[in-house]
């Protein structure tokens, strides 16, 4: 089984409804999706050493205080590519199996049963035009169907156009659902070596307000105190 690993990390959680909550990160690494405004371009490539799983343990252990933080947040790169999906499973299995509770990023662009049937927790991707990848509706119906009270939506929102996107999804979606009953998260995107987006933040909230407020805006706090381009935090 082979456990291609960026890093594992102690840190608060930065955004998404759990802002401020310690966890554990263990940071796939490799993707091939391809957001043009990813903040972690270094994960992409799958050229990496395997890690062992008892590896991967101790390092949990260590950062976790031998267990008293007991949320682990698996992310990547992206580890619901096909090559990470059985060391997922195996590595979530192990973990719950010893007291742990487990969030997993996911990208927007697959619902990984095996996978998600496991996990406590799923924040899940819209991907906006300013990121150059698409998310199909129909998955987040299918997170809607099949895992509710199970997950957030989340969307990176870059300007105007990214907001209108997401709005128009967002209404489809509620036409079709009925009711929005899942947390769905605007995140105003702060890039790497940028200022803080002061009126970005204000622009998306004044946008958000205007609708009626289905969104939470949640920026991303992580960033505000160590800066856009620091890692591991």
């Amino acid at each position: 089984m082979e456990f291609l690993i960026n890093d594992i990390y102690r840190a608060t959680e930065g955004e998404g409804v759990f802002v401020g909550r310690s966890q554990v990160f263990v940071r796939f690494q490799g993707c091939n999706i391809g957001c043009v405004n990813c903040d972690s371009m270094d994960t992409w490539s799958f050229d990496i050493e395997s890690t062992s799983l008892n590896t991967i343990f101790e390092r949990i252990l260590e950062e976790s205080y031998q267990g008293k933080i007991n949320w682990i947040s698996i992310t990547g790169g992206d580890p619901l590519h096909p090559k990470h999906v059985p060391s997922v499973v195996e590595l979530t299995k192990f973990l719950k199996s010893r007291g742990f509770k487990i969030n997993l990023e996911a990208a927007g662009t697959r619902v990984v049963d095996e996978v998600f049937d496991l996990l406590d927790y799923i924040s899940y991707d819209l991907k906006t035009p300013s990121t150059g990848v698409r998310t199909r509706l129909s998955l987040i119906e299918k997170m809607a169907q099949q895992y509710p009270n199970r997950f957030q939506m989340k969307a990176v929102i870059a300007d105007r156009k990214d907001f209108e996107y997401t709005l128009s999804a967002y209404r489809e979606l509620e036409s079709k659902l009925g009711n929005i009953e899942f947390p769905w998260v605007l995140t105003p995107c702060y890039e790497p070596s940028e200022e803080f987006p002061m009126q970005r933040f204000i622009d998306i909230q004044e946008w958000n307000q205007i609708e009626g407020g289905p969104f939470r805006v949640i920026g991303q706090q992580h960033k505000w105190i160590f800066g856009a381009d620091k890692k591991s935090v």
